[in-house]
């Protein structure tokens, strides 16, 4: 849509202050359509008014100007961060923006008497150790397990670990030492496992198979034997790791960032390097508007990237190509982090070779990226012809249920743009006070919850899937029954065939309930098998989730006046919970520290 806009910019810059400070500009709408920020105000935000703009992207952008506010700022670096916090919330069209803003997984050990390995996301509030960051969940769960292989160190929640009676099947798989029972480990070898298992997350893989080697030999002086296999067993297991960890140096922290640049779309491979050992990559594609060079990309990224909260800023950083204000970035991160952050370019020896890795990955995941955007589009095209739709698809939902026997019962809504799947805009719906096992009041109840009302700002889709037939089908009819028409997605309904099999599936259009002709090795097809997967397999995600945290909250938690000390006195004196359950009230009320009154409110609780 073409906005006939008239910006005063005249009677804006006559009063605007040449201090540092964010400017934002605003369309017609009143979205923000770029952030920016100037050492000088009034000079920056002049530049863009000048007769003479070469820049395609500018002379654009100023098209759209309807209103332009500033926040006056007392620093540069203080301009750095405010610019990036506005783009964090507005995401606006002319700005580059990173996609991919979470914080980095870590593993943590924590500082109990007995201490937990453990996965963690998020603020560094918990006393302990923090080793990474690992560039996925996948990554630090990968190294737990094995880490569990080899150092038997608890990875149970504390409130397991405290209610334990009896060691657990960790024990039995030789996984875990059972520090949660007296008798099975000393407080002594425990804590000797957990400072091998720090050294081995710092990369000293070296020093822990010595220490290891040593301690088989005296093992084996002493005559015990059984501990000398123990400790072989460790040191086999850590060589075959060792091997594995084929890339590895001196640099004891560092980050590098390969760069790929093509037909307009922008590629940034993150390598991460801590205790000299490459904990693994990940592949970047930010946002970016229409006629921009890539330094200015690169410079965008790495801003949001080591801004946006949670992230490690490391001392060195290998980069591809110097970009427009790299000394006054150094600074900013140098005061963001506490100490000197460095920009190398990678021109030398162990560095060089990291960086051209870094590249040549850069280059692969953007061709890889392109070509399934290809791939995508052709889909698109197909579906439309298939529909018969006149104007392009921009969005589709699809919707599943998820349950064990009626029970936890979970609705799933994925989102797909022109670009594929688009998590960020996934949810769950913890379905409650439903018959259990009825699915179509599951479905009625998620789509109630999901559009709430005819809005021309929600974001709405242009095709709604329903994964089921026409019982499920008819839910959705029902809940856009009165709404206005052009706020009616088209709804379609994903049938499987009897053999349950891909490409036997059928398509109804919801109100005449016909059938949509689409051959099995039809694009458009593939298409919709891929929304309708992705909504099944996050369906099933959020129901094993929400069952998993059932099956973790222990069903004493409930009960008011009973806590952690009195659950685990019940616990032991009853042999578990299935004991507490048969016990009758004067058995319960003979515990310690369980007075008569809170027996009976224990005993209704549990046969209520």
């Amino acid at each position: 849509m073409s906005e006939d806009v008239l910006f005063d910019s005249e009677a804006f810059l006559k009063n605007l202050t040449s201090k540092p400070g964010v400017y934002r500009m605003y369309n017609i709408r009143e979205e923000v359509i770029y952030v920016g920020k100037a050492k000088n105000l009034k000079k920056r935000v002049s530049s863009y008014f000048r007769k003479n703009v070469d820049s395609v992207k500018t002379q654009s952008l100023v098209t759209h100007i309807a209103k332009m506010d500033v926040t006056v700022v007392s620093s540069e670096t203080e301009a750095f961060i405010l610019e990036n916090n506005f783009i964090k919330k507005y995401r606006p069209r002319y700005n580059v923006v990173l996609r991919d803003d979470k914080s980095y997984p870590f593993i943590f050990l924590s500082e109990h008497e007995h201490p937990r390995l453990s996965f963690h996301r998020g603020t560094k509030k918990l006393k302990g150790t923090y080793f990474g960051p690992y560039p996925s969940a996948w990554a630090v769960r990968e190294s737990l397990r094995s880490m569990q292989r080899i150092f038997p160190i608890r990875q149970c929640e504390d409130s397991y670990y405290r209610a334990r009676s009896r060691p657990c099947l960790q024990y039995q798989m030789k996984r875990c030492s059972a520090p949660c029972v007296a008798g099975y480990v000393s407080d002594e070898e425990y804590r000797e496992q957990v400072n091998l298992a720090t050294l081995f997350l710092r990369g000293k893989n070296s020093e822990v198979i010595a220490s290891l080697v040593d301690k088989m030999e005296q093992a084996s002086i002493a005559l015990n034997f059984e501990a000398a296999a123990r400790y072989r067993d460790q040191i086999s297991a850590l060589r075959r790791i060792q091997e594995q960890q084929f890339v590895t140096g001196n640099q004891q922290e560092m980050d590098v960032f390969g760069f790929a640049f093509k037909n307009g779309y922008a590629c940034v491979q993150g390598l991460f390097i801590r205790d000299s050992q490459l904990l693994g990559s990940k592949s970047f594609f930010p946002k970016i508007p229409r006629d921009i060079d890539g330094e200015t990309v690169f410079q965008s990224f790495i801003l949001q990237f080591y801004l946006a909260g949670n992230k490690t800023i490391p001392r060195q950083i290998v980069i591809p190509m110097k970009f427009p204000e790299m000394e006054d970035i150094e600074k900013v991160l140098t005061t963001e982090a506490g100490y000197k952050v460095k920009f190398f370019e990678g021109v030398r020896d162990e560095k060089r070779q990291y960086l051209q890795l870094a590249n040549k990955n850069a280059d692969n995941s953007l061709e890889t990226q392109q070509n399934q955007q290809k791939s995508m589009f052709a889909r698109f095209v197909d579906l439309e012809k298939a529909i018969e739709r006149d104007t392009p698809i921009s969005r589709m939902e699809c919707f599943d249920i998820s349950h064990t026997s009626g029970q936890q019962t979970v609705a799933s809504c994925v989102v797909f743009n022109r670009d594929g799947p688009l998590k960020s805009d996934y949810r769950t719906f913890n379905i409650e006070g439903i018959t259990p096992g009825d699915d179509y009041a599951a479905m009625a109840q998620a789509l109630k919850r999901r559009y709430k009302s005819p809005n021309a700002d929600a974001k709405l889709p242009d095709i709604l899937f329903i994964d089921g037939g026409k019982g499920q089908l008819s839910q959705a009819e029902a809940h856009f029954e009165d709404w206005p028409a052009e706020f009616k997605p088209m709804l379609i309904g994903v049938a499987k065939g009897s053999s349950r099999k891909a490409g036997l599936e059928t398509l109804i259009r919801a109100g005449s309930y016909e059938t949509i002709p689409m051959e099995s090795d039809s694009p458009g097809l593939h298409l919709i098998q891929h929304i309708r997967d992705e909504s099944h397999r996050f369906a099933i995600s959020g129901h094993r989730n929400r069952r998993q945290k059932v099956k973790k909250t222990s069903t004493l938690e409930g009960i008011s006046g009973v806590g952690p000390k009195k659950r685990q006195a019940l616990l032991k004196y009853s042999g578990g919970l299935q004991g507490l359950k048969k016990a009758s009230k004067q058995e319960i009320s003979k515990v310690p520290g369980i007075s008569e009154e809170l027996a009976d409110i224990i005993y209704d609780h549990l046969h209520s």
